[in-house]
């Protein structure tokens, strides 16, 4: 693993890296040595797929393509990704690019650096925040300077390490265990975002302000905890704004979820440190958006709590009153992140007057069933916002499923005894319940999406681009969603 990945704009005098699909049987006159790399191009099993390798570091390393007609910006992040491990077992500190054998496509250069940029840094990643005396692994160590002859290619190169960074961060935080990762430590982390940066400021509502305010869904989750509940505010605030669509970011924060007095089991409650994935996927689009500078206003809202079990927890049966003033009784208290979305998002509404809401959260399990680690489940039904998360979930490689949302599922989130039941004890519909419950709590003229990303935000097994564990899902297409709007 790398300590650093870097790009430069001229070309260095590091290895060279010739990318050729596996159709390919000559190389260019332009390229140096190509009559003997041509003649590499025929080493028998070197097919030319994705990622595979051959050559020295003196005369040239061919990278394979895979098919030309089958070439995807995916395929070329599992390039990235298998070719980082590569070059770092080579002892590579410097590598160059050459794209004179690359096939004709429509993929622009600069989303071609961008891909593969992300795969590199995607897979030069691993939580190592806590290796101690015992740890057998080694540690990061050196830098990967890489450029090309494409500025195009370089600044897409740049983009991708910088999102992948972005991702990295956000898996840091994720990987962060509830003992440490708490509502306090999340808030310490924004506002740690936030120093250096004139354009984006931290504030936080407290404990105590949120149950002036009437916070009561995240006063009522988090006060079984020691570690009190907060909400968190960070604001993108550019000096010269490209247009005046503000867009608001909202991540359920729970950093650790017992279920509460609607106990988990052991096995069940193992990983629940993930719980605060949405949240983190938010607070790695801000520094992905305060790093590039992007010209549009947008805010995030991240309500942190620990859902714990005590003689003051909030227990089933119980009927607390949100933000806005909607009653709710609590029919299951491990639903609980929908009741601190609910006062994030109404809060959102009335104070900071967003033109588009987008929330994002580790809402069901229901939606893992539906789509499994695949997708992503996303409900909007605002058709120029869809329009626009779609075409970010294109850009991003982070695939997004829409599942309906119908007055009949609003109703069926009807209580007999408060406005609103937490969580319907009938199982139906159960991935659409979260969405039908958030709905109350945002007003009808802003356009409000909300992913669920139980499914997509951790995964059990490793592959060439993520290791077991958080994935950052979500940084990219929130990043490309706030971009969009610069369209």
């Amino acid at each position: 693993m790398y300590k650093a990945i870097t790009t430069t704009a001229r070309p260095s005098s590091g290895v060279r890296l010739i990318l050729v699909d596996s159709e390919k049987k000559t190389l260019p006159d332009s390229i140096s040595g190509h009559k003997e790399l041509t003649k590499q191009l025929s080493t028998p099993g070197f097919r030319r797929d994705t990622g595979e390798t051959i050559g020295h570091r003196d005369d040239g390393v061919l990278v394979g393509l895979g098919p030309a007609k089958q070439l995807t910006l995916d395929g070329l992040r599992q390039l990235g990704g298998r070719l980082v491990g590569k070059l770092q077992r080579m002892g590579v500190k410097k590598a160059t690019f050459q794209l004179e054998a690359f096939p004709r496509t429509k993929l622009t250069k600069e989303a071609m650096g961008r891909a593969i940029g992300e795969g590199m840094g995607i897979a030069n990643w691993r939580m190592d925040l806590f290796d101690g005396a015992a740890s057998k692994r080694t540690p990061a160590r050196g830098r990967l300077n890489l450029s090309a002859k494409s500025a195009e290619f370089v600044a897409g190169l740049k983009l991708g390490l910088m999102l992948s960074e972005a991702m990295n961060y956000s898996r840091r935080l994720s990987a962060t265990p509830p003992n440490i990762c708490t509502p306090a430590y999340v808030a310490t982390a924004a506002r740690g975002l936030s120093r250096g940066h004139d354009e984006l400021h931290c504030s936080v509502i407290t404990y105590q302000q949120a149950r002036r305010l009437g916070m009561g869904g995240l006063e009522n989750v988090g006060k079984g905890s020691a570690s009190k509940p907060c909400m968190i505010i960070l604001d993108w605030k550019p000096t010269r704004p490209r247009t005046k669509e503000r867009l608001a970011l909202v991540g359920k924060t729970i950093t650790y979820d017992t279920g509460g007095y609607s106990m988990k089991s052991s096995a069940g409650m193992k990983g629940m440190k993930y719980d605060k994935n949405g949240g983190m996927a938010v607070l790695g689009a801000m520094k992905a958006i305060s790093e590039a500078k992007l010209p549009v206003r947008v805010t995030a809202v991240l309500p942190a709590a620990e859902n714990m079990v005590s003689s003051s927890a909030y227990r089933p049966d119980d009927i607390i009153k949100m933000y806005n003033g909607v009653t709710v009784e609590v029919t299951n208290t491990d639903a609980e992140g929908r009741l601190v979305l609910a006062d994030a998002l109404a809060y959102a509404c009335r104070k900071l007057k967003p033109t588009a809401i987008v929330d994002i959260a580790t809402l069901t399990g229901g939606v893992v069933v539906a789509l499994g680690p695949f997708c992503a489940g996303y409900w909007c039904e605002n058709e120029p916002l869809r329009k626009r998360l779609e075409a970010a979930s294109v850009r991003s490689g982070e695939k997004i499923w829409r599942l309906p949302l119908w007055q009949e599922h609003r109703e069926f989130m009807h209580s007999r005894h408060a406005d609103l039941l937490n969580s319907n004890p009938k199982r139906a519909a159960h991935p659409i319940q979260g969405a039908a419950f958030l709905s109350h709590f945002v007003d009808e003229v802003i356009p409000w999406a909300h992913l669920d990303i139980a499914g997509t935000s951790a995964q059990d097994s490793g592959n060439d681009l993520f290791q077991a564990g958080p994935t950052g899902w979500g940084v990219r297409t929130l990043f490309d969603l706030a971009e969009g709007y610069l369209d």
